[in-house]
Protein backbone atom coordinates (compact mmCIF):
# COMPACT_ATOMS: atom_id res chain seq x y z
CA UNK A 1 0.00 0.00 0.00
CA UNK A 2 1.37 3.39 -0.93
CA UNK A 3 0.37 6.73 0.41
CA UNK A 4 0.71 10.04 -1.28
CA UNK A 5 2.39 12.78 0.66
CA UNK A 6 2.28 16.38 -0.50
CA UNK A 7 5.33 17.41 -2.44
CA UNK A 8 7.74 19.77 -0.78
CA UNK A 9 7.61 23.33 -2.00
CA UNK A 10 10.12 23.94 -4.73
CA UNK A 11 11.44 27.47 -4.59
CA UNK A 12 13.10 29.18 -7.55
CA UNK A 13 16.88 28.65 -7.73
CA UNK A 14 19.05 30.84 -5.48
CA UNK A 15 16.05 31.98 -3.43
CA UNK A 16 16.56 32.38 0.31
CA UNK A 17 13.23 32.73 2.08
CA UNK A 18 14.63 34.71 5.01
CA UNK A 19 16.23 37.25 2.63
CA UNK A 20 12.94 37.70 0.78
CA UNK A 21 11.06 38.24 4.06
CA UNK A 22 13.54 40.84 5.30
CA UNK A 23 13.51 42.66 1.93
CA UNK A 24 9.70 42.84 2.03
CA UNK A 25 9.68 44.40 5.49
CA UNK A 26 10.37 48.01 4.45
CA UNK A 27 8.19 48.59 1.36
CA UNK A 28 6.47 45.24 0.55
CA UNK A 29 8.81 44.73 -2.43
CA UNK A 30 11.63 42.21 -2.69
CA UNK A 31 13.70 42.56 -5.84
CA UNK A 32 17.27 41.74 -6.85
CA UNK A 33 19.89 44.44 -7.08
CA UNK A 34 19.50 46.52 -10.20
CA UNK A 35 15.70 46.56 -10.17
CA UNK A 36 13.98 49.89 -9.57
CA UNK A 37 12.35 49.16 -6.24
CA UNK A 38 10.98 52.71 -5.96
CA UNK A 39 8.68 52.30 -8.99
CA UNK A 40 7.56 48.90 -7.79
CA UNK A 41 7.00 50.23 -4.27
CA UNK A 42 4.86 53.07 -5.66
CA UNK A 43 2.63 50.58 -7.50
CA UNK A 44 2.34 48.40 -4.40
CA UNK A 45 1.55 51.43 -2.22
CA UNK A 46 -1.18 52.46 -4.66
CA UNK A 47 -2.68 48.94 -4.53
CA UNK A 48 -2.56 48.95 -0.74
CA UNK A 49 -4.35 52.32 -0.68
CA UNK A 50 -7.10 50.70 -2.80
CA UNK A 51 -7.50 47.91 -0.22
CA UNK A 52 -5.32 45.22 -1.81
CA UNK A 53 -2.75 44.09 0.78
CA UNK A 54 -0.11 43.35 -1.86
CA UNK A 55 3.49 42.26 -1.51
CA UNK A 56 5.66 41.74 -4.62
CA UNK A 57 8.68 39.50 -5.08
CA UNK A 58 10.81 39.67 -8.24
CA UNK A 59 13.04 36.74 -9.18
CA UNK A 60 15.56 37.01 -12.03
CA UNK A 61 15.00 34.93 -15.17
CA UNK A 62 12.43 32.15 -15.39
CA UNK A 63 12.69 29.13 -13.10
CA UNK A 64 12.55 25.61 -14.53
CA UNK A 65 8.90 25.30 -13.50
CA UNK A 66 6.44 28.16 -13.13
CA UNK A 67 4.88 26.30 -10.19
CA UNK A 68 7.92 27.20 -8.08
CA UNK A 69 6.78 30.84 -8.21
CA UNK A 70 3.43 29.88 -6.67
CA UNK A 71 5.26 27.77 -4.07
CA UNK A 72 7.38 30.79 -3.13
CA UNK A 73 4.29 33.03 -3.00
CA UNK A 74 2.58 30.53 -0.69
CA UNK A 75 5.63 30.25 1.60
CA UNK A 76 5.92 34.05 1.84
CA UNK A 77 2.17 34.56 2.17
CA UNK A 78 1.81 32.19 5.10
CA UNK A 79 4.12 34.47 7.08
CA UNK A 80 3.25 37.85 5.56
CA UNK A 81 -0.54 37.58 5.13
CA UNK A 82 -2.43 39.40 2.42
CA UNK A 83 -1.69 38.86 -1.27
CA UNK A 84 1.76 37.90 -2.52
CA UNK A 85 2.73 37.97 -6.20
CA UNK A 86 6.05 36.50 -7.32
CA UNK A 87 7.16 37.65 -10.78
CA UNK A 88 9.84 36.20 -13.03
CA UNK A 89 10.64 37.50 -16.51
CA UNK A 90 7.57 35.88 -18.11
CA UNK A 91 5.57 34.12 -15.40
CA UNK A 92 4.14 34.75 -11.99
CA UNK A 93 2.77 32.85 -9.06
CA UNK A 94 0.35 34.16 -6.47
CA UNK A 95 -1.06 33.51 -3.05
CA UNK A 96 -3.78 35.36 -1.19
CA UNK A 97 -5.73 34.90 2.00
CA UNK A 98 -8.36 37.43 0.85
CA UNK A 99 -8.71 37.14 -2.96
CA UNK A 100 -10.10 34.05 -4.68
CA UNK A 101 -7.86 31.83 -6.79
CA UNK A 102 -10.08 32.48 -9.83
CA UNK A 103 -9.64 36.24 -9.52
CA UNK A 104 -5.89 35.89 -8.92
CA UNK A 105 -5.44 33.77 -12.03
CA UNK A 106 -7.55 36.21 -14.06
CA UNK A 107 -5.18 39.00 -12.95
CA UNK A 108 -2.16 36.78 -13.66
CA UNK A 109 -3.24 36.39 -17.28
CA UNK A 110 -2.85 40.13 -17.88
CA UNK A 111 0.58 40.24 -16.25
CA UNK A 112 2.35 37.30 -17.90
CA UNK A 113 4.89 37.52 -20.70
CA UNK A 114 6.00 41.09 -20.16
CA UNK A 115 9.67 40.21 -20.68
CA UNK A 116 12.03 41.59 -18.09
CA UNK A 117 9.69 44.55 -17.34
CA UNK A 118 8.40 43.94 -13.81
CA UNK A 119 6.87 47.41 -13.46
CA UNK A 120 4.55 46.73 -16.42
CA UNK A 121 3.70 43.26 -15.14
CA UNK A 122 2.95 44.44 -11.60
CA UNK A 123 0.84 47.34 -12.89
CA UNK A 124 -1.16 45.02 -15.18
CA UNK A 125 -1.73 42.64 -12.25
CA UNK A 126 -2.90 45.46 -9.95
CA UNK A 127 -5.12 46.99 -12.65
CA UNK A 128 -6.96 43.69 -13.06
CA UNK A 129 -7.40 43.25 -9.31
CA UNK A 130 -8.83 46.77 -9.02
CA UNK A 131 -11.48 46.17 -11.68
CA UNK A 132 -14.92 45.46 -10.25
CA UNK A 133 -15.99 41.86 -10.39
CA UNK A 134 -18.37 40.91 -13.17
CA UNK A 135 -21.67 39.16 -12.74
CA UNK A 136 -21.38 36.08 -10.58
CA UNK A 137 -22.31 32.61 -11.77
CA UNK A 138 -24.92 32.45 -9.01
CA UNK A 139 -26.78 35.43 -10.49
CA UNK A 140 -26.57 33.97 -14.00
CA UNK A 141 -27.87 30.59 -12.79
CA UNK A 142 -30.75 32.20 -10.87
CA UNK A 143 -31.76 34.22 -13.95
CA UNK A 144 -31.73 31.12 -16.17
CA UNK A 145 -33.82 29.18 -13.64
CA UNK A 146 -36.34 32.03 -13.45
CA UNK A 147 -36.67 32.14 -17.26
CA UNK A 148 -37.14 28.37 -17.36
CA UNK A 149 -39.82 28.48 -14.62
CA UNK A 150 -41.71 31.25 -16.44
CA UNK A 151 -41.56 29.27 -19.69
CA UNK A 152 -42.95 26.16 -18.00
CA UNK A 153 -45.73 28.19 -16.33
CA UNK A 154 -46.64 29.80 -19.67
CA UNK A 155 -46.84 26.45 -21.43
CA UNK A 156 -49.01 25.07 -18.61
CA UNK A 157 -51.44 28.01 -18.97
CA UNK A 158 -51.70 27.41 -22.72
CA UNK A 159 -52.48 23.74 -22.08
CA UNK A 160 -55.12 24.55 -19.43
CA UNK A 161 -56.88 27.04 -21.72
CA UNK A 162 -57.19 24.48 -24.45
CA UNK A 163 -58.67 22.03 -21.97
CA UNK A 164 -60.97 19.12 -22.87
CA UNK A 165 -63.82 21.48 -23.96
CA UNK A 166 -61.77 23.20 -26.62
CA UNK A 167 -62.96 22.35 -30.14
CA UNK A 168 -60.80 19.87 -31.88
CA UNK A 169 -58.82 21.06 -34.81
CA UNK A 170 -60.49 20.20 -38.12
CA UNK A 171 -58.93 17.26 -39.89
CA UNK A 172 -56.46 18.04 -42.59
CA UNK A 173 -57.85 17.62 -46.10
CA UNK A 174 -56.93 14.29 -47.60
CA UNK A 175 -55.30 14.07 -50.89
CA UNK A 176 -56.91 11.54 -53.16
CA UNK A 177 -54.76 8.52 -53.12
CA UNK A 178 -54.40 6.65 -56.35
CA UNK A 179 -56.25 9.13 -58.60
CA UNK A 180 -55.27 9.02 -62.20
CA UNK A 181 -54.88 12.11 -64.27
Amino acid sequence: MTTFAPMAAELPPNTVLSSVASDLADNHVAAPKGQDQEKLAAIVAQARSEGIPLSVVIVPGNPGHDSSLRDLATEVGENTHGTVAVFSDDWLGTYSDSISRVRLEWAEDAAKYKGNHPEQAVQAFVDRLEQPEGMSWGVITAALLAVMALTIAGLYLVKVRRGPDAPAAPPAPRADVGSVN
